[in-house]
């Protein structure tokens, strides 16, 4: 599902991806600060404070290597969250679009503009 979404907004915006690493992870790791969790700009959180998806932006290593910007898409807070199949693919969809938005600058409805 992260791929397809990812593939559709390659095509809509050709190389604008390219470098960007996409990854899944089955539950976020959540740092957290005495009784409250930690929640960065860049989380896509739902009603909860468990983050749906975490954009990484590009960075240097310790050792002075470059890191790719990383986008990271969590699977069981999103299956918990959706209802059926159909819901858990558009839920991904907005995810994916709403991180790579964040990456690029840009509103969510102006790099997938709404039906």
């Amino acid at each position: 599902m992260v791929l397809d979404a990812v593939d559709g907004l390659d095509r809509l915006r050709p190389h604008e991806l390219d470098g960007v690493e996409f990854a899944v992870e089955d539950v976020p790791h959540v740092a957290s600060t005495s009784a409250e969790a930690v929640v960065y700009d860049s989380d896509v959180v739902d009603d909860g404070a468990i983050p749906l998806a975490r954009l990484r932006p590009a960075g240097v290593d310790r050792d002075g290597r470059p890191i790719p910007p990383r986008i990271i898409v969590y699977r069981r807070p999103l299956e918990a969250r959706a209802a059926d199949p159909l819901d858990l693919d558009d839920l991904v969809h907005d995810v994916v679009v709403e991180q790579v938005a964040n990456l690029l600058g840009l509103d969510p409805e102006e790099l997938d503009p709404p039906d």
